[in-house]
Formats: structure tokens, C-alpha cells, sequence
């Protein structure tokens, strides 16, 4: 009797560690999806405001005019970061690019001092670059505005589709996340179909039934959400290890969001799988538990 006590103990153990095992792998690629779906809108921001703006400055426009000029811009609502780059500096930087210098065959430096203008992300698309732009035409100490159009247009577009892959990819794997652990589930279930047809035999409620099953369901969920979690953790710890600068998309509120989404699916689907898997089986009759 104590033997084939161990044994069903000793299953059943089985049977916990299988099911959290594979619950927290779905876990971990719908965890993967929700953090790339929250990740992409700060990538978006993160392309979008290293995007640069040139406003080209007139040759009688001094250092201090150029320095007043930047500080009024600075103060403008599309404005993010504005660098002053001198003609020199300018000459400087060519001459390290091009190993020679432009001046020395020209007779003179053929540079302007320009303003390098990183815009908000909010303002980075096309209709709000025309305006800007033309209201910097305006200013008589600039002489020409230039940007990247076709990439700003290209960047806004295929962000805009990745975002629709993914949150198309997330309802899917939601689906299947749902399946997989629900079959999973069952299978934990089936096992003990005669105890929850006995209990029904001595009159137990099927609310009575159904408690510990939900109990393990829970205490699967938490379980399998936590080694989803810390699996999640070591791959953004590898990535930052890897490439530091990942934080300037990466931060801790997205990471947050990750973590919570994964435990509230965790919880909530084996909740939701225990609850129907076990309801399965109340409504079935002795006869038909024989024949499943």
C-alpha cells in the first residue's frame, strides 16, 4: 500500500514538473512577443529622433548668431537636440574622412557652419517636417534645409508594419499559448478522472472538486511564469552584455510590463484550463470515463 502510495506520489510529482516545464516554454514566447510589441514603440522613438535635420547658416552669420539661433530652436516643441557645427569643425571632420584636405586645392574652405536638428518623435514624418522646414526657410539667417525624406518615409513605413506582424503575432501565439497549456492541463487532469468520479459518488459539490485542482493550476501558473520570467531576464542580460547601448530602447518599464503580463497569462490561462478540464470531466458519466 505504501509503495503504490510513493508511486502515485511520485507521478503525480512527475506530472507537476512536466506541466510547469512546459507551460513556462509557452510562457516564455508569448513573453518574448509582448516585450518586442513594447520594445518596437521605443525603437520607433529611438530611429525617428536620430534622424537629422541640417539647416545650412549663411556665411555672415556669426558664432554668437549661430549660438542665439540654436537656443530659440531649442526652445520650439519639435525640437530635441541641436548641435552647432562650425565651418571649421566642419572642415576638420572632412579632412579626417577624406584623408585630405578640401581647402588646401580649393583656395578656400568650401564648408558652411550648419545646425545638425534631431526632432521628436511625435514630429518626425512627413507632414510636420514640411511645416517645420518651411518656417526654418523663413529665417533669413539660414540658406537651405536639408533632410532625408525617402528614409524618414521608409523608416515610418516598415515600422508601422512590424508593428502589425507583431501584435498579428501575438493574438495568434495567444491562441496557441491557450491550446497548448489547455491540453497540457487536460492530460494532469485525466490521470485522476476516477478520484473526481468517486468524489462525485460521495456526494461532494462540484465546487468541493474543482479547489485543489484549481490550487495546482495557480500554483502552476505562478511557477511557470517565474522560470519564464527568469528565463526572459537572462536573454535581456545577455543582450546587454552584448550591446550596452540596448538601454537607450530597453528600459526597466517595458521590462516590468514583460514580467507582469507573463505571471497575469500564467495565472490566469491555467486557471481558466483547470477550470474547464475539470468541469470535463464532473459532467461525464462512469460509463463514458471507460471509453475516453
Amino acid at each position: 500500500m505504501s509503495s503504490n502510495s510513493n508511486k502515485s506520489g511520485s507521478h503525480r510529482g512527475m506530472q507537476m514538473v512536466t506541466l510547469c516545464i512546459s507551460t513556462s516554454m509557452v510562457l516564455v514566447l508569448l513573453g518574448l512577443v509582448v516585450f518586442s510589441v513594447l520594445t518596437s514603440v521605443n525603437l520607433s522613438s529611438w530611429v525617428k529622433e536620430n534622424l537629422t535635420v541640417t539647416v545650412m547658416l549663411g556665411d555672415d552669420v556669426s558664432v554668437n548668431d549661430a549660438k542665439r539661433l540654436c537656443r530659440n530652436l531649442y526652445h520650439r516643441p519639435f525640437s530635441k537636440n541641436i548641435d552647432y557645427v562650425s565651418k571649421e569643425q566642419a572642415l576638420k571632420e572632412q579632412t579626417q574622412a577624406m584623408g585630405s584636405d578640401p581647402s588646401e586645392f580649393l583656395g578656400a574652405n568650401p564648408f558652411v557652419a550648419t545646425l545638425e536638428l534631431q526632432l521628436k518623435s511625435d514630429y518626425a514624418n512627413r507632414d510636420s517636417l514640411r511645416w517645420i522646414v518651411s518656417e526654418l526657410r523663413r529665417n533669413p539667417q539660414v540658406t537651405d534645409v536639408a533632410y532625408q525624406e525617402d528614409l524618414m518615409d521608409n523608416v515610418n513605413t516598415n515600422l508601422s508594419r512590424i508593428n502589425i506582424v507583431l501584435l498579428v503575432l501575438a493574438l495568434l501565439l495567444t491562441f496557441v499559448s491557450f491550446s497548448l497549456i489547455n491540453n497540457t492541463v487536460r492530460l494532469s487532469v485525466y490521470s485522476r478522472r476516477f478520484l473526481i468520479h468517486t468524489m462525485k459518488l460521495v456526494g461532494a459539490s462540484w465546487g468541493f472538486i474543482r479547489r485543489p485542482f484549481m490550487r495546482q493550476g495557480l500554483l502552476v501558473g505562478v511557477i511557470a511564469a517565474l522560470l519564464a520570467i527568469g528565463v526572459l531576464g537572462g536573454c535581456v542580460y545577455a543582450l546587454y552584455t552584448y550591446e550596452p547601448n540596448i538601454l537607450n530602447i530597453i528600459t526597466w518599464r517595458e521590462l516590468a510590463i514583460t514580467a507582469a503580463a507573463v505571471m497575469l497569462f500564467g495565472i490566469i490561462i491555467t486557471a481558466i484550463c483547470s477550470w474547464i478540464s475539470v468541469n470535463k470531466f464532473l459532467k461525464m458519466t462512469a460509463g463514458e470515463l471507460y471509453k475516453i
